[in-house]
Order: structure tokens, then sequence, then C-alpha cells
């Protein structure tokens, strides 16, 4: 009898210790209860390694805080930084006072207003151009990518590492220690012997012994002589190339930058390779002055445990609220937290045209089921969702009105907005707003609209997996 008085015991020190933890976050705490009831023992132990972040978080602000502050004088000093609504290029911000203070306050990253962009749908495009600025590489080469594959193209970027590298080209590459866990380590060690410097973030065995596994760096991002970068969805694999027959075409955006935001794109490569290496580089001539050629506005938003905001989720939450005539979402994982769900639920009530793209064929069955738990809800609020039909959508673009899109590495969902470290480059010019918005007209030609009457009709079974996981999806 005193055995199941110790069980009991046990299980509800477990129970309370969760919900002391996770006050702050209900849905949260109510998944990790549902896997402690599921598997008492094993979810505890799952919930100590994975879920235990409110010490770390607060350490990672700490080293990210004081990372390269000496550096932001000169940095705002080089770049032609938008102090003032009124010097926006964009009219559609007029009358938009509170959502300006929001953008230049979320980020030590300023809107900057001396660049020019330009926007690939597909991986072909976008390694074609990233290959071909990183040939012109005269001082240094920065990498950092959440999965990097030993591959067809990966080939050709390992080979393009060594050959600047051998050329003198100072080349550092990150890559996530999760994403990137089945890259070979005779692949990493002949990058190395030709001179590149390689670093994991996070290794899984040493994030799950200090608890910070829950930390994934899902940035991508590519700067080339301080002068010119690349943020977007992609990751380096043939299977962004659509060379994967069980995903089949391959949609995504990608964005190459050249100008001040340049600055803030090396900025967070620093910052992560300090944490990644333990080095910290901080060299002036990684931010040369440039000769500016363009005039487009544009703001590098990041977020992540280093971060004292949830920047990018703000920002969406912000940008949905003032939207007048249309929000257009895609989005390879929708798993809205509440904020930004009654957000889009409530301007489609007011009649906001809100268009959400979501694939048909996804590549993880549990967040599929996930996001079209909220699919019916929304529907009946007037959102329309569309499939991609084509092949795998992997893009993850927000445009709202003609005021802003967002062009970066964060999904629709909370494990993005609250737990990876991500990247987003914010446009605001018009030109580079009608072609995602071109893009994105494009795309619901190749997708099939979800009908509510019909999607109503689905089996009982089919809503008991999307309840189940709805209520797992602050996890996913």
């Amino acid at each position: 009898m005193a055995w199941l008085v110790i069980v009991l015991f046990a299980f509800i020190f477990q129970i309370a210790t969760i919900l002391v933890l996770e006050f702050r976050s209900p849905s949260k705490a109510i998944a990790w209860m549902f896997i402690l009831f599921a598997v008492p023992l094993v979810g505890f132990i799952l919930y100590y390694f994975v879920a235990q972040d409110y010490k770390k978080r607060r350490k990672l602000r700490r080293r990210g805080s004081r990372l390269f502050q000496e550096m932001k004088a000169r940095l705002w000093q080089q770049s032609e930084i938008v102090n003032d609504i009124g010097e926006m290029h964009n009219r559609e911000f007029e009358g938009h006072e509170r959502l300006f203070s929001l953008l230049t306050h979320l980020s030590e990253s300023p809107i900057t207003g001396c660049n020019e962009t330009q926007v690939f749908n597909n991986g072909e495009k976008a390694f074609h151009a990233m290959l071909s600025e990183m040939e012109k590489a005269k001082d240094h080469i920065h990498i950092e990518f959440y999965i990097f594959r030993n591959d067809g193209i990966g080939t050709q970027f390992q080979e393009m590492m060594i050959r600047k590298a051998r050329e003198g080209v100072q080349v550092r590459l990150i890559c996530d220690g999760l994403g990137s866990y089945k890259l070979p380590r005779s692949f990493v060690r002949k990058l190395e012997e030709a001179g590149v410097e390689v670093f994991f973030f996070l290794p899984p065995l040493i994030a799950t012994l200090d608890r910070r596994v829950n930390y994934r760096n899902h940035r991508k991002i590519i700067v080339i002589d301080g002068t010119v970068g690349f943020v977007g969805g992609l990751n380096v694999g043939d299977d962004y190339l659509g060379l994967y027959e069980k995903m089949g075409y391959w949609r995504d955006t990608h964005l190459q930058i050249k100008g001040d935001a340049v600055y803030f794109l090396q900025n967070t490569f620093l910052g992560d390779w300090r944490l990644a290496s333990g080095q910290r580089v901080s060299d002036p001539e990684l931010f040369p002055e440039h000769s500016c050629r363009g005039n487009e506005q544009v703001q590098i938003l990041t977020s992540g445990p280093d971060q004292h905001w949830n920047a990018l989720q703000e920002m969406c939450f912000g940008a949905i609220s003032v939207a007048k005539r249309r929000i257009w979402i895609t989005s390879p994982y929708f798993i809205p937290d509440p904020s930004i769900y009654a957000g889009l639920k409530t301007a489609a009530v007011s009649g906001v045209e809100v268009k959400v793209i979501i694939p048909y064929q996804s590549d993880s069955r549990l967040v599929k089921l996930a996001s079209l738990s909220y699919v019916e809800e929304l529907m009946q609020a007037g959102v329309q969702f569309y499939e991609y039909t084509k092949g795998f959508v992997h893009a993850k673009v927000l445009i709202v009105d003609d005021l802003l899109a967002s062009v970066g590495t964060a999904n629709m969902d909370m494990r993005s907005f609250f737990y990876n470290f991500e990247m987003t480059a914010l446009l605001f010019d018009r030109n580079s707003i009608s072609r995602l918005s071109r893009d994105f007209e494009e795309d619901l030609t190749d997708s099939r609209m979800i009908v509510p009457r019909e999607f109503a009709r689905r089996s009982r079974r089919q809503k008991g997996a999307e309840m189940l996981a709805r209520l797992l999806s602050p996890l996913l």
C-alpha cells in the first residue's frame, strides 16, 4: 500500500511542477499534462530535458544582449536609418504611427533606407544566385543553415567553400545540430582541411544534457563580403530543388539583399557564431561601407531566446491588426498562437480578405493535422484556405495590404514564434510587395480552395486526430 502512496505523491509532484513552471502558457501546460497522463514517468523525463527553458532563456538573453554593443553606433552611423514615419517612402504608412513605433522598438535592427532586393521563388534560381555571389567573394563568406545535406547541391556549396578558402577568403559555416545531424563527419572534415571553419549549433547530445534541445537555429543566412546577403525559406539540399520524388516540385521564397540591411544580417550571424563557437568576432572590416544603389526600405527582424521580445509574433499581430483590405499568408506549418488566431478571425469578420495557402502534401502528418484543426473555425469567420497541389509549398510569406510584406525563415506557428532562432526581412517597397503578391496569386492557381461544406463532412476519426494534434500543437 505504501508504494501506491509513493507513486501517487510522485505523480502529483510531476503535475504540480508542470503547472507551476508553465502557468504563463496554459496551452503548453495542457499539452505536457496530456503527455504526462499518457506516459507518466517518461513524460516527465521528456519535460525535464525538452521543456525546461525558463532559466536557459534568461541565460541566453544575457549573453546575447552584450554581443557587439560596441558595433551598434558604427552600424547606425554607416546606415541610412528611418527614424520617423514621415521618412517612409510607402505612403500606406500614413496614419499607422502605432505600427511604425512597434516595428522600430521591437528589435535592435532598424528600418534601413538604402537597399535593393531581389525575390526568388524557387531553389534553382536562388542557389544559382548564391553560388554566383560566393564566387565573387574577396574577403569573407558567412553561411548559416538549419539543414545542410550531403547531396548534389550540398556538394556544390562544399566545393565553392573549399575553393574560396584556398584563395584566402575567410569562410565560416554554422549548421543546426539537430537539423543537420545527418551531415557526415567526412563532409565536414573535408571543409575543415581546406580552412573552412565549421560549427554546429547545439548538437543533440550537448543540447539534451544541457536541457537546451528545444532551442533550434532555424535561420538561413548567407553574407558575402559584408555587402550582399541572402535570407528566406531555403535550406541546402536537393529536395529544395524539387529532386525528391516523394515531395515533388518545391515552392519556396528566398531573398537577396544588397545595402544597409546586410549589416544586420551580418550582426545576427556573428551573434550566432559566438553562441555556436564561443569565438567573439567583431572586426569592423566585416561591416564595410558600400555604395548605395537602391532606395528600398528594409528591416531585418530576428527572434529567439537571445531576444527580449518575441519580435516576429508581435510584428505579425501588429500588422494583422491594422489590415484594411487583405492579409495573405503562405506557410508550410500553420499553427497560430491565440493572439494570431484571434487577429485573423477578427480581420475576416471585419471584412478584410484573409487568404492562407498551406500544403496539400505535408512533410509532417502531425503538423498537417494540427493545422487543419484551425481551419474550420477560421473559415466560419470568413478566412479562405487553399491547399497547394503543385508540389510542396515551403515559402514563409506575409502580405498586409500594400503596407508591408515579410520573407523569412519563420513559419506561422508557435515553435517559430517562441522557441526557434528565426529571422525575417520586412519589405516596404511597393514593387517588392507587388512581386510577392503576383507570386501569391500564381500559387492560388496551383492550389485548391478548401470548401467549408465539404470540409465539415470529414470523418469523426479525422476530426479526432485533428483534435489530438491540436492539443499537442504547442509542442510541435
